[in-house]
């Protein structure tokens, strides 16, 4: 049985991580040690790399994005150390995998790690094993209040993360075996789109994982994670929409690599705070109680994953609008997609401005936060469904 004392841990780690943050004063930049600048150097010397070798297929822009990253990612391995050695991973595996290829695609059947491991579709067919294999691993650290169970089921998820990356970026690079006029980077349908979702989701919770020291959310946030890969076996088995298809028109833009992305780190960050006010809410019934974060760590991680999902979604929406007026000569046209986006803004925008202004709290706040995950599904998935427009490309 847990002690009083273990219940409260994640509360009391987190507070004291703080604590320890603010008694030094010295300069984030002064903090850092030789580690830390041999990762910015190797995250610069990998840019260089891809510029050098992939130049030929990338637009001023192209080239761009790429350069801006690269700032970007080394702050994000100064601030969350665990990130360094996910994306040397992830570099590592997808060199090997585009290495083993010699520029023929067809030795994807033929090669032993192609075929069983690092193909876009064998990587992220392991991908979805991992993560419904640490689902199970979370939930019986949970139910049983097995560390073990917990343990196993966060390094099933970083394994998952990793491999769903390299699927995503040896898919790329299989792009452009099948033709010059084929390659895209692969967040272009459902299928590339929810793989997107899946490790976007889980690495948000990873994060918060270590943030707040606590393991039990993994259980709930899972959960929306596996939903979505039982709907991309679906999808793969009844469409077949594994293959990789040429763009059509209306996505070949440099603004789809940037407008996508950021719409999906919102989703996953939407996502995840739905999940954990599902938690918020049986705790507050006495439900795994026991087994839960204290309900302000709960409220304060729906409140921070909804804030950074909107400021995603937010540019996500503008940049949107910028594709639009270059592509169909307007910003906004009332499309049944751009209006759903416009609800789940609205939504969100209201969500926070309540919790700021009027202190919103509580399940009241866990079930609007749930509700705002149906609207965006709704937003996400049903327009395609149900609904036709200026995007109707994205049909099921």
């Amino acid at each position: 049985m847990a002690t009083p004392a273990a219940l409260h841990r994640p509360r009391s780690t987190w507070r004291a991580a703080q604590t320890s943050l603010l008694s030094d004063e010295r300069p984030f930049v002064r903090r850092l040690g030789a580690f830390d600048w041999l990762f910015a150097l190797a995250m610069a010397g990998g840019a260089g790399f891809a510029l050098s070798r992939y130049h030929a297929y990338m637009s001023v822009y192209d080239q761009l994005v790429l350069v801006c990253s690269v700032p970007a990612f080394v702050v994000l391995g100064w601030r969350w150390k665990p990130s360094r050695l996910l994306i040397a991973a992830i570099a590592a595996l997808s060199l090997f995998a585009i290495q083993l290829y010699q520029g023929d695609l067809g030795r994807a059947n033929s090669t032993f790690f192609l075929k069983y491991c690092l193909s876009s579709q064998s990587a992220i067919l392991w991908m979805s094993v991992l993560f419904v294999l640490a689902t199970l691993f979370y939930w019986l650290g949970t139910l049983s209040r097995s560390p073990s169970g917990g343990a196993i089921g966060s390094k099933l998820t970083w394994a998952a993360v990793l491999m769903g990356f390299v699927g995503m970026m040896v898919r790329w690079y299989e792009s452009y075996l099948i033709g010059a006029d084929v390659g895209h980077i692969p967040i272009s349908n459902l299928y590339e789109v929810f793989v997107l979702f899946c490790v976007i989701t889980a690495l948000f919770y990873l994060y918060y994982e270590e943030h707040y020291n606590t393991r039990s959310l993994g259980a709930f946030v899972l959960l929306v994670i596996s939903a979505s890969v039982g709907f991309l076996m679906w999808y793969s088995i009844a469409r077949d929409a594994q293959q990789i298809q040429p763009l059509v028109p209306a996505l070949q833009s440099w603004w789809m690599k940037i407008h996508v992305p950021a719409n999906f780190i919102g989703y996953g960050s939407f996502a995840l705070s739905a999940m954990v006010g599902v938690a918020y809410l049986l705790k507050e019934r006495g439900v795994l109680s026991d087994r839960l974060p204290p309900l302000d760590v709960l409220d304060d991680v729906m409140y921070k994953s909804t804030a950074v999902g909107f400021g995603f979604f937010t540019i996500a929406t503008i940049l949107g609008a910028l594709w639009a007026a270059e592509a169909w000569g307007g910003y906004w046209s009332w499309d049944p997609k751009e209006t759903w986006a416009l609800i789940v803004w609205l939504n969100y925008a209201a969500w926070l401005h309540m919790r700021l202004m009027k202190g919103l709290r509580g399940h009241v706040a866990a079930w609007w936060a749930l509700t705002g995950l149906m609207v965006t599904a709704f937003a996400f998935l049903g327009v395609n469904m149900f609904l036709s427009g200026l995007h109707s490309y994205g049909r099921l």
